[in-house]
């Protein structure tokens, strides 16, 4: 994104919605700090400039990496889909793309406010890829990975999105290990990031993994994402 100095009137209007603090005021103008944008656009959709100040400008590589990841009505061109991660994770209940014995994990970096380096993504992968991890195919992290070891450009690993999430699949017996290898990289990371389990509930409405999850430390906050089964035969 691009302010236009000489029609700026220092209204702070786009400072006031930037999600990463990118904005700020110098000689009464606004300014966009390049390192820390990491083009999602909510300045020129929502701050309503007046005077017409904010300008959308053409990305070149590597920055164009940054629009998909942090702009919600961007499309990632690799995987042809919107947002972080793929649509079937929410949609379980129509796909039954999680079986019994099988887990859904969900690992989303960074969140408004702070935003992530995609290096932060290849700390993960890496060490992912070693307890036997396949990541989902159209995840758009799983899209910038360049090899079966987990590793991305190093052309893209200091651009700075605003979240970007890596999805998989495993049998639960590897629940433990996949924990085990998450809360070691807590130490290790520059940036917020939450995870997700998906599973299924049992006909007792028993959740098991609950359990393994609380012991191992992390605090379980339980919801439901139900689909009611219309849109898909």
């Amino acid at each position: 994104m691009e302010i236009k100095t000489d029609l700026c009137t220092g209204c702070r209007q786009c400072i006031i919605v930037c999600p990463v603090q990118a904005i700020k005021l110098v000689d009464n103008k606004a300014f966009i700090n390049k390192e820390l944008c990491v083009e999602c656009a909510v300045c020129y959709r929502d701050a309503e400039c007046p005077v017409k100040a904010i300008r959308s400008r053409r990305l070149n590589w590597p920055r164009l990496i940054r629009s998909p990841f942090s702009n919600v009505i961007a499309t990632h061109k690799i995987t042809g889909i919107p947002g972080r991660g793929t649509e079937e994770m929410k949609t379980n209940d129509v796909t039954h793309r999680y079986g019994i014995g099988e887990i859904g994990v969900f690992i989303e970096l960074g969140r408004p406010g702070i935003g992530t380096y995609l290096r932060n993504i290849e700390l993960f992968t890496i060490e992912l890829v070693k307890v036997g991890v396949k990541f989902e195919p159209k995840n758009p992290v799983t899209a910038i990975l360049i090899d079966e070891e987990g590793h991305i450009k190093d052309e893209i690993k200091n651009e700075k999105v605003l979240s970007a999430a890596i999805e998989f699949k495993i049998p639960e017996n590897k629940l433990n290990g996949i924990l085990e290898v998450i809360k070691d990289l807590d130490k290790k990371i520059d940036t917020v990031f939450s995870v997700g389990i998906v599973t299924r509930i049992r006909e007792s409405g028993d959740i098991p993994i609950i359990d393994i999850i609380t012991q191992e430390g992390f605090n379980v906050r339980p919801n439901a994402k139900i689909n009611i089964g219309l849109g898909k035969s």
